[in-house]
């Protein structure tokens, strides 16, 4: 999933703390570190979900990606109506977890072969990667978005125990920006999973 990168769009939470130029030039540089990282891995079919819409088709994505539009509604609406898209397992990754590697993505998939969902939680209490092997309804329903209480609400949904991921972090205060800047970005294995 990602957003177009254009200045006061992306990243506003950081943007507050760094500059709306700095938090953009962050977003661009994680982004397409990212996408030369895991877009052409032979393993998977990685596909763009753009946000805004409109941008699906806009020169800021590298030409070989597959791009969709994510669609209206709020975060969970949009992430709710990708991995219902009819094709088999999918998994869902944002753009701003900069120590994703491909290990992770891999390890996720084999976790989703024996799990029905799989999560890779983040350190603040949210999420990184969300998957599921076919169409699950209402994941993200009463889900408090960007608090610490993200990936634990949509637990309550699920109601049976998920598979996890590694465990990442996210890019989105002041702090996380110069622990970035540092290059102090890699992934720690779950500690179990179900």
């Amino acid at each position: 999933m990602v957003k177009a990168p254009l200045a006061g769009a992306v990243k506003t939470r950081l943007a507050a703390a760094i500059g709306t130029a700095e938090a953009l030039r962050f977003y661009r540089s994680s982004t397409a570190s990212l996408l030369r990282r895991v877009g052409a891995d032979p393993r998977w079919r990685t596909v763009l979900a753009v946000s805004p819409d409109r941008y699906a088709r806009s020169r800021f994505w590298p030409a070989g990606l597959s791009r969709i539009g994510q669609g209206q509604g709020d975060l969970g609406d949009r992430m709710q109506r990708l991995l219902d898209r009819p094709g088999g397992p999918c998994i869902l990754i944002g753009s701003d977890i900069p120590g994703i590697r491909t290990g992770h993505i891999a390890e996720a998939f084999a976790v989703l072969a024996r799990s029905r969902l799989v999560f890779g939680p983040s350190e603040d209490g949210g999420f990184w990667l969300a998957g599921t092997r076919r169409p699950t309804p209402r994941l993200f329903r009463n889900v408090r978005w960007s608090t610490p209480h993200t990936l634990a609400d949509t637990l309550v949904n699920v109601g049976r125990p998920v598979g996890l991921a590694a465990t990442l972090a996210d890019v989105d205060t002041e702090a996380d920006w110069r622990r970035w800047r540092r290059g102090d970005f890699e992934g720690r294995q779950p500690e179990g999973g179900g």
